[in-house]
């Protein structure tokens, strides 16, 4: 296996495995399939270290993000036993356009899932670690009763490490947002994933500014607690539309913005309408910086929960830094 896999070479989903796992695009024309710059290279996964994380994760029966949606960086991030847990069950109620987590029915909620969730933080020896889920508008709350049930745990077996969660909108969940941040994380991130004109083609399940509002209303709650957003870009969005998602995120006092590349993972998904170039992502992250964030993290292949204990030092070192003034 090679150290790098060249992301141009890399070959997507047949359309046959696409229809098994969203079987609400089965019937949706195959979309093109641009071919990929040389900029998106990424770590082929297979060190010993990321073996002995998927051995982990398998023994615990857990489920990832980095494998359900496909992230490019699980060579990475796994070498460095760092892996982003998805709780309730690997099938979501939505049917995003950009997503590969599986689309149906979820099962019941797993009530060892807690206790499992911190065992493997314990056993990882997370210092940071990241809670994310599908969404699951079939439950009374969304499961933030179950997000609150996870933090508890993992703080209770490791008190030192750092928890930053990666919610659902909770859309139509009253006082679901309030049993999380009682729970207080130390990171509430909440991915607006595109600019509102995209969202009926890319997230139609969501409501764009239920999602600025549910980020204000942490701060509300608990302005003690980070809050983090992130978009992809690539899917049709102009420049002027993420500068104003900017001003969005900072008036709802959003501390930390990520901006990565959409992939396509299937020819069912949405196609790749531009690749931006790793110059137009360093110009992104300076014009966010001056907007005020205290972070931004913008690269083709940034991702939400990539490098996150890295960033979550960064983000107090910056909040310390900021309070001097």
């Amino acid at each position: 296996m090679p150290p790098f896999a060249d992301a141009s070479s890399e070959t997507l989903a047949p359309s046959h495995e696409a229809a098994l796992r969203h079987p609400e695009k089965a019937h949706r024309p195959d979309q093109p399939v641009a071919r990929k710059p040389a900029w998106i290279r990424v770590k082929a996964p297979g060190s010993p270290e990321w073996v002995e994380t998927q051995k982990i994760v398998k023994e615990h029966k857990l489920v990832t993000v980095c494998e359900e949606a496909g992230c490019p960086n699980i060579g990475e991030c796994w070498a460095k036993k760092h892996a982003t847990f998805m709780i309730m069950g690997d099938t979501c109620t939505r049917a995003c356009a950009f997503c590969n987590v599986k689309t149906g029915l979820p099962n019941a909620l797993n009530p060892h899932e807690p206790a499992h969730i911190a065992d493997s933080v314990q056993k990882l020896g997370l210092s940071h670690v990241v809670i994310t889920s599908v969404d699951r508008d079939d439950l009374e709350d969304g499961g933030a009763d179950h997000f609150a049930k996870v933090i508890r745990a993992i703080r209770e077996a490791s008190p030192a490490t750092t928890i930053e969660v990666l919610t659902p909108d909770f859309l139509r969940k009253n006082g679901a947002l309030e049993i999380v941040v009682e729970a207080r994380p130390d990171v509430f991130n909440h991915n607006l994933e595109t600019v509102p004109s995209k969202y009926l083609s890319v997230r139609p399940g969501a409501r764009y500014f239920h999602s600025i509002r549910l980020l204000q209303r942490v701060k509300e709650l608990d302005p003690t607690i980070f809050t983090k957003s992130g978009i992809m870009v690539g899917l049709g969005e102009t420049r002027n539309e993420v500068l104003q998602l900017m001003d969005d995120l900072r008036t709802a006092d959003v501390d930390f913005l990520t901006i990565g590349q959409y992939l396509q993972p299937t020819r069912k998904h949405h196609a790749v309408e531009a690749f931006v170039t790793p110059e137009e992502f360093a110009a992104y992250a300076e014009v966010a910086g001056a907007k005020g964030f205290l972070l931004v993290s913008a690269s083709p292949l940034t991702r939400s929960s990539h490098h996150a204990g890295e960033d979550f030092a960064r983000l107090k070192a910056a909040r310390m830094e900021r309070l001097q003034y």
